[in-house]
């Protein structure tokens, strides 16, 4: 048995149904009397509610989250944080607004409270990612962790099966490279296999029915535990890719980690002998293969698999590849620049995953 580190996420958890109402308590019990709301432009309904549930200790609402956390928007709300006298943060929504929470959470110390709703997995991670210049970078500092997570499966039901869809894949990929991943430890991999199991259960069943409440309490468990991993171990090949064409061409986040996944996980299986079978025995289907299964798994969620949907150029490929070359990310296989080329053209042509030697 070799030794190894594992390190607790300190984050306090409150998971069920109807958990958004404890929100005026938990500000309350922490002692905080200004939170600002953050939330994106599509869900200011959302954080109205929390204003009304908070009443005179909601400061004020930031609507303006936006993907890749721009570092521009970042200083917009920190000026309204300085002017407001904010003593507490309250973030709604996916990936976008949790990191928007993160970035002013790192840059002041107040206390973050953050309320997923969708499958992100960035509200259990010490990684921020930011964009500046058409460059997105990322941090891992245990203070960026939000120090309160309130998952609520009733916010999560109106999410549209299809984006339920690419936010549970892009959940996976946090677990599935935690399965290699050089820091990785039993305790996490325990973790990372019951996540995507999770997971890969649930989105078949919210993509016939939305509003299941035993789907999406799974998914969303899963999704839970997936941010964990990512939040526990180091980020490989996929995740720089994803970072490459989200910071560098401004293609959607979970869409881009959706049509990636199963590419860079099939690139590294060469390099990690037990991943192809180890996703076969997670993944449903009873594939003797896990690329084969991710690949059916994506076909039978009918999501979009080719980058060239999302206005990335074949002309692009090559720039994308120097970029991911540089400040490569830990990968238990060489990355060669010329294989970066040809996974990328796989992933914008829309074709099958499919493990080289």
């Amino acid at each position: 048995m070799s030794q190894f580190t594992y390190t607790a996420n300190p984050s306090r958890v409150i998971f069920g149904s109807g958990t958004l109402s404890q929100i005026a308590t938990e500000v309350s019990t922490q002692g905080f009397t200004a939170a600002m709301i953050l939330c994106t432009p599509y869900q200011v309904d959302d954080a109205r509610r929390i204003e009304h549930l908070l009443g005179a200790k909601a400061s004020h609402i930031f609507s303006e989250a936006t993907m890749h956390t721009p570092t521009s928007i970042t200083e917009k709300a920190l000026a309204i944080v300085e002017n407001k006298k904010v003593d507490c943060l309250v973030s709604i929504g996916g990936g976008s607004t949790t990191g928007l929470g993160k970035a002013i959470s790192i840059r002041t110390g107040i206390y973050h409270i953050c309320i997923p709703t969708t499958y992100a997995g960035s509200e259990m991670t010490s990684i921020l990612g930011q964009t500046s210049q058409g460059l997105k970078t990322t941090i891992k500092d245990p203070r960026v962790l939000p120090g309160t997570v309130i998952y609520d499966v009733d916010l999560t039901k109106t999410l549209p099966a299809g984006l339920s869809a690419t936010s549970g894949i892009n959940a996976i990929a946090h677990a599935a490279e935690a399965l290699y991943a050089p820091d990785s430890n039993p305790i996490i991999r325990l973790i990372a296999r019951e996540g995507i199991r999770a997971l890969a259960e649930a989105l078949p069943d919210i993509m016939k029915d939305q509003e299941s409440h035993d789907a999406r309490y799974k998914a969303l468990y899963g999704a839970w535990l997936c941010g964990m991993c990512l939040g526990s171990t180091t980020m490989s090949l996929h995740h720089k890719l994803c970072h490459t064409l989200g910071g560098s061409f401004d293609l959607p986040h979970a869409e881009t980690h959706t049509i990636l996944l199963p590419h860079t996980l099939a690139y590294n299986c060469p390099a990690a002998p037990t991943l192809d079978a180890e996703l076969a025995e997670l993944l449903p289907g009873g594939y003797s293969s896990g690329i084969e299964g991710l690949n059916r798994l994506l076909d039978q969620l009918n999501v979009k698999r080719a980058l060239k949907d999302f206005w990335f150029n074949e002309d692009d490929i090559d720039r994308a590849a120097s970029i991911a070359m540089e400040n490569q990310y830990a990968n238990p296989r060489k990355v060669e620049r010329e294989k970066i080329c040809e996974l990328l053209r796989r992933a914008w042509a829309g074709e099958p995953a499919r493990v080289d030697g």
